[in-house]
């Protein structure tokens, strides 16, 4: 079982309080854009060392931004250049960050805590496999923060939102700097209507994922 669908069958307080917490967060941000051209949205899950908070560090981030056509500058529909956050403005909006705690980022710990995960940040040594692919599931607390983001944005693309205030289906994008096998996996999660093929083939083209 997924974490994804972990967190849909448990319930409890708590948990469903943060999910619609994170949810209109991203909704009122998202309602606010206005720029013409947008093609994709970034939900950016992101873990560093550097990120403490409250005593434990390697903590993960979220903030959520876009990409126009401007930006990517015309870019084909299978490019790099189009798809990389490498190459975005990345004009962030936070939501969670650890560095600058709000609401949102002292409620997730206080969820890390409801449900038994402790141990925030630590990751395991023993994470690739015998053809040194990457197996892990980062930091702890990152994978667990990914599947509530990832559930966030499916029932956006659920509520036809994301189409309804672009006038067309976009792709929500969840990643960190590397698209790692579960950033793929949240993302085929969120776009459940197809709305991400044409990211998920340019990734597997590009050798990315």
């Amino acid at each position: 079982m997924r974490f994804y669908d972990i967190i849909e069958a448990k319930g409890g307080i708590v948990m469903i309080d943060i999910s619609e917490k994170i949810y209109n967060a991203v909704k009122s941000i998202i309602d606010s854009w206005q720029e013409e051209g947008i093609y994709a949205i970034s939900f950016f899950v992101y873990s560093n060392e550097a990120y403490e908070y409250n005593g434990f560090s390697n903590v993960s981030s979220f903030a959520i931004s876009y990409n126009t056509e401007e930006d990517c500058e015309g870019a084909g529909q299978y490019d790099e250049e189009r798809w990389n956050y490498a190459f975005w403005r990345q004009d962030e909006s936070p939501v969670i960050t650890p560095d600058m705690p709000n609401e949102l980022t002292d409620l997730l710990f206080d969820w890390y805590k409801e449900n038994g995960i402790t141990n925030i940040g630590e990751e395991d040594d023993d994470c690739y496999d015998e053809n040194y692919n990457y197996i892990g599931k980062g930091p702890v607390g990152h994978y667990e923060l990914l599947g509530l983001v990832s559930n966030v944005a499916k029932r956006l693309q659920q509520e036809a939102f994301i189409e309804k205030k672009f006038g067309r289906k976009l792709p929500i994008i969840i990643h960190g700097l590397e698209y790692a096998w579960f950033d793929i996996e949240a993302t085929q999660n969120a776009n459940i209507n197809g709305e991400a093929d044409v990211f998920l083939k340019a990734m597997k083209e590009l050798g990315m994922c």
